[in-house]
């Protein structure tokens, strides 16, 4: 059968949020806002099939169909078979990205020894306790501490929500952020970044997203945005500060985690794309989890015997 993907659209949060919520899958590729405010990139679609939500998209500049894991209850074997259908369909093996380890359990429980993994270290997950980045508690987090305090001394900053009335403020910070950093990396990665986040900045309710800024002197100086993941894990999307106000980031990182509902046990921080500096600032929070993620490539007939 063909499967009856649709672009994913802002109407169709209610729909596939209630696939995401209430499952355990707690990477930061599920959350609907992520979905829909990169969906531009990646031409992303879905489909309610037999119980299951299906979600496919284009990579490898939009030449092919990757698809992500089944979400829902019933035949998972069928499920796969069916993307599998649908991407021979266009002359491709089935490829399925952002498989955690539970995914691939899944998958190996239903289709045993039919797909090769391959682990993608640049997209592992970061994944920590919402109550150590709130409190941040402990020797380990000493440093965290050490500049929030000099934060302090130096600067009287109040912690605000984000409101459509601060919008145009976090956008011209997101300007001079873009600024600053053109020269360091990637320009088109830039552009994408900074369509993603306008988009998400001006339709932030209804995506669900929960935002907090920094206020110094009446100027935003820093601010992070996320979305609920699933029932239990809040993924935190984005996060731009000012660095001439030493410890911004510590402080609106360290804000956040302490403003958000304590029903999310889990903060999930993405991936590091392999960038230097982006490891090891995460890495230095201490993960509770570095949640594993492979591409899930479907072997042939001939390469199954």
């Amino acid at each position: 059968m063909d499967i009856p993907f649709k672009p994913i659209r802002l109407e169709d949060k209610e729909i596939i949020t209630s696939f995401t919520f209430p499952s355990d899958y707690r990477n930061c590729d599920f959350s609907f806002a992520n979905m829909c405010s990169w969906r531009f990139l990646y031409d992303s679609e879905f489909a309610i099939v037999d119980g299951y939500l299906l979600i496919r998209f284009m990579i490898e500049d939009k030449s092919r169909f990757a698809y992500m894991m089944p979400v829902g209850d019933g035949d998972l074997a069928g499920a796969v078979r069916l993307l599998e259908e649908d991407s021979l369909k266009y002359g491709h093996p089935l490829c399925m990205l952002g498989i955690t380890p539970d995914a691939k359990e899944q998958l190996e429980g239903v289709l045993p020894g039919s797909f090769f993994y391959i682990p993608e270290r640049d997209y592992f997950d970061y994944i920590y306790l919402r109550e150590d980045l709130a409190t941040l508690r402990g020797k380990k987090y000493q440093s965290k501490r050490n500049h929030i305090n000099n934060f302090k001394k130096q600067y009287s900053y109040e912690y605000v929500p984000i409101t459509p009335d601060i919008v145009p403020q976090c956008l011209k910070l997101e300007c001079k952020w873009y600024k600053a950093n053109n020269g360091d990396n990637d320009e088109e990665e830039l552009n994408d970044e900074r369509r993603s986040l306008t988009y998400a900045l001006h339709h932030f309710d209804s995506l669900g997203l929960i935002g907090g800024a920094l206020r110094v002197d009446n100027e935003i100086i820093a601010f992070s945005f996320g979305a609920p993941i699933n029932h239990n894990t809040f993924g935190v999307h984005v996060e731009k500060a000012d660095v001439n106000f030493d410890g911004a980031y510590t402080v609106i990182n360290q804000e956040f985690a302490s403003h958000l509902p304590e029903q999310y046990t889990y903060v999930n921080r993405e991936e590091d794309l392999g960038i230097p500096g982006l490891r090891q600032a995460k890495l230095s929070y201490q993960p509770t989890i570095l949640l594993e993620k492979s591409a899930a490539i479907k072997k042939q007939l001939t390469q199954t015997k």
